[in-house]
């Protein structure tokens, strides 16, 4: 069975960094599934984990200490770990069901108020942010060039975000984060080498930096450096002490690329554990590669998985288009675990 070549726009962790990880709103050109997927234009709005072994996972149970409401300002960014979890309603409070125990660290951005970082204590149940205005002039161009890159949808919108970067750094030289942003408008222009330079740009005042590492990963898989790409995504998970689901995801694909569909498995499931199921996108990316393994069974688990967590999502008719002959394909078959 040989697979096909199609467009995916994967939700960015950053697929999901601070920016969605944007694993997971860039544009790739992935390994699609099987024939059963060929005939559906998959078109979507894109992690420390278990140890796996012979090709299985054993996944570490996760302990989840309940719902989270944050209140804040309206329409504000929220991350958690940064994994971003939401925006906030038109009141100011979002509300999050799945937030694991322990301690972690809460991120909060709304456009023309100062960025807060603030610890989050386990067992909290709800947490106020309150936020300032902010007379930063580079941080407030920096807030409108993300909020650019995150609403582009087309090459003409893209440049306006990524001179809306350039401006911002010509505000302030030395400043990383809007050198990976500038990074990533500038690979889904397919400006591979530009893109690289600003990702160089962004270490040599932030020398270690999880997310400019996955970034020039997935720089180097669409400019087909394979190799490059694999040492890319591992660098950004040793940077991140194995917590970076955006690293997870690339390093799955480009193993999946290359045939390696366990490592791959275990990967994807990797960035799931991470992401507290935030990205349904993932579970379609992991039924994907079971059924490359014809393993119709644990396809169907996963992409059931995604209906769950986006029954409206832009995939869902095409899983559930498929699901019932999978059924009929697994007949027989036990799932592995």
């Amino acid at each position: 069975m040989k697979p096909a070549q199609c467009r995916l726009g994967v939700l960015s962790v950053s697929l999901l960094s601070g920016r969605k990880r944007n694993i997971y709103r860039d544009t790739e050109t992935t390994e699609a599934a099987p024939r059963r997927l060929l005939s559906v234009v998959l078109v979507l709005c894109f992690a420390a984990a278990p140890v796996f072994s012979q090709g299985r996972a054993t996944p570490k149970p996760r302990a989840y200490s309940g719902s989270l409401t944050i209140t804040t300002e309206p329409n504000a960014i929220v991350w958690i770990d940064e994994i971003r979890r939401g925006v906030t309603d038109a009141s100011g409070v979002l509300a999050l069901q799945k937030v694991s125990a322990g301690r972690h660290t809460l991120r909060v951005r709304a456009l023309g108020f100062k960025e807060v970082t603030v610890p989050l204590l386990a067992g909290r149940r709800s947490q106020p942010v309150k936020l300032l205005r902010s007379s930063d002039q580079a941080e407030l161009a920096f807030q409108q060039a993300e909020d650019a890159r995150e609403k582009a949808r087309d090459d003409a919108s893209r440049q306006a975000a990524a001179e809306l970067y350039r401006a911002t750094l010509k505000l302030r030289a030395a400043y990383p984060a809007a050198h990976v942003g500038l990074a990533r408008v500038l690979l889904d222009l397919n400006k591979f080498q530009e893109a690289m330079e600003e990702i160089e740009a962004a270490r040599r005042s932030r020398p270690v930096y999880a997310e400019a590492s996955a970034v020039e990963g997935r720089i180097n898989r669409e400019a087909a450096f394979t190799d490059e790409a694999i040492k890319s995504f591992r660098r950004s998970i040793r940077e991140a002490k194995g917590f970076q689901p955006e690293a997870h995801v690339g390093l799955a694909r480009v193993l999946e690329d290359k045939g390696q569909l366990d490592e791959a498995i275990a990967e994807f499931r990797k960035a799931l554990d991470q992401l507290s199921d935030s990205e349904p996108v993932i579970y379609q990316l992991l039924g994907a590669a079971y059924e490359k393994q014809q393993k119709f069974k644990e396809a169907v688990v996963a992409y059931e998985k995604y209906l769950e967590l986006a029954p409206n999502g832009t995939l869902a008719p095409a899983l559930r288009s498929i699901i019932e002959q999978l059924r009929r394909d697994a007949a027989g078959q036990e799932i592995i675990p």
